[in-house]
């Protein structure tokens, strides 16, 4: 068992209480049982976790779905382990899905891992998608700055010379200022 899904079936125990349900979903090796949990109608959110990150770190595009539902969700965990499964899937919808829950300015609250994950993925989409983020996070009171520092470290890693005006720009803010001078820094030579 890898960390992640260790980290998950800790952390969703207590929450399944340890149910016969819950240690059938930890322990099946079959795919097709696991499917059905994210079909199913009444199904706990716990147990559709556990499936659709089973799946999704296998690979499994029945997954996706389900975790970009729970790549958008309030609870950060939940967004954390669904960005890790999205990351595996290798489903070419996963991209334009994370570009537009990370500009969706109802959302940025809740756009962190969405934002981390476009880094990740380095799809096409991703340096559009972090710099309009980033553009609309760079107010003086922005409170939602730890997206704009996710923002600013995913263009750094990235590197594409598109986004040095909204570095430039990331530098006079106090939270940012650091990690856009390290982020401008791996920008190719304008």
């Amino acid at each position: 068992m890898d960390e992640e899904l260790r980290s998950l079936t800790h952390r969703l125990a207590e929450e399944a209480g340890e149910s016969a349900a819950y240690h059938r979903l930890i322990a099946t090796e079959d795919d097709e049982e696991l499917a059905q949990v994210l079909i199913e109608r009444e199904r706990p959110l716990w147990a559709r976790e556990i499936a659709a990150f089973r799946l999704g770190c296998g690979g499994d595009r029945r997954a996706f779905e389900t975790l970009v539902l729970l790549l958008n969700h309030r609870d950060p965990e939940r967004c954390a382990g669904a960005a890790h499964a999205l990351a595996r899937l290798g489903d070419p919808r996963t991209p334009r899905a994370a570009a537009a829950l990370a500009t969706n300015t109802l959302r940025t609250a809740y756009a962190l891992y969405p934002v981390r994950l476009l880094g990740e993925l380095r799809a096409p989409e991703s340096v559009p998608a972090l710099m309009t983020t980033l553009r609309g996070l760079l107010g003086p009171d922005e409170p939602h700055w730890r997206v704009a520092l996710a923002c600013v470290e995913g263009l750094g890693l990235l590197g594409d010379g598109r986004a040095r005006p909204v570095l430039e720009a990331a530098v006079a803010h106090p939270r940012l200022g650091d990690a856009a001078g390290e982020a401008l820094s791996r920008l190719p030579a304008p």
